[in-house]
């Protein structure tokens, strides 16, 4: 037996449209900060993996920013796939300028200093950003929109690079492990791209329009909307 959904009543659509452009203007507040923070502790500890993490924010701001001006207009889902190609292209700028990075610091390219600031931002955005994607997933999802879904995405990403980074600076710091952080670095930066190709065909996960079908079950059929794939971490 199948079942028809509607999709959001105009009502829930006008909050879901509220609470993603919150959602993204803190992401850009926070990514502004984080940048800033980020290359000057890079540039005062001589650390290739702080400036890069501080360049990544750069590039979340630009993806986010296009989310923001999707939806500032009164019929979003006539932006979306302008959006869409500019958080590709935000994904592909990332991932060549992390292997670059991450190729000079395997070929020995300056050595890192200990960074206490860098450690606290890394273990910040830890925390913060699995948080901001988790919501904004949600609510893109809700939407139909493809663009809000894939701009969490790069907000995920930068969880992983947080990982990174401080795993990178506190091995780096404890055993003089320079070679770690480069190396789980290039794993972002081919899970970048993947998710560049993704944004740029307009796959996201779950994003779909409101009308919609489903089985006397109810919900999605796509396996990313388990609630497997609504866990923020």
């Amino acid at each position: 037996m199948t079942a028809i959904s509607l999709g959001p009543t105009p009502a829930r659509r006008d909050a879901l449209r509220r609470r993603i452009r919150l959602l993204v203007a803190a992401t850009i507040t926070y990514n502004v900060i984080e940048a800033v923070v980020a290359v000057t502790a890079g540039t005062l500890a001589s650390s290739a993996a702080l400036v890069g993490f501080g360049l990544d924010s750069v590039v979340e701001v630009a993806s986010a920013t296009a989310v923001a001006w999707q939806f500032s207009a009164t019929d979003h889902q006539a932006r979306e796939k302008t959006a869409l190609r500019i958080i590709a292209i935000s994904f592909f700028a990332l991932a060549a300028y992390v292997t670059v990075d991450a190729v000079r610091a395997l070929l020995g390219a300056g050595e890192a200093e200990h960074s206490t600031p860098g450690l606290i931002l890394a273990a910040l955005s830890l925390v913060i950003m699995p948080l901001l994607s988790y919501a904004q997933r949600r609510a893109g999802r809700e939407l139909g929109s493809a663009s809000a879904v894939a701009d969490s995405k790069q907000t995920l990403l930068c969880t992983y690079l947080s990982a990174v980074l401080l795993a990178g600076l506190a091995l780096n710091s404890a055993f003089g492990w320079s070679w770690a952080d480069p190396i789980a670095a290039l794993v972002i930066a081919a899970v970048a791209v993947k998710e560049g190709r993704e944004a740029w065909r307009g796959d996201a996960c779950c994003a779909a329009p409101a009308l919609t079908s489903s089985t006397s079950s109810g919900g999605c059929a796509d396996p990313c909307c388990s609630p497997a794939h609504d866990d923020p971490r």
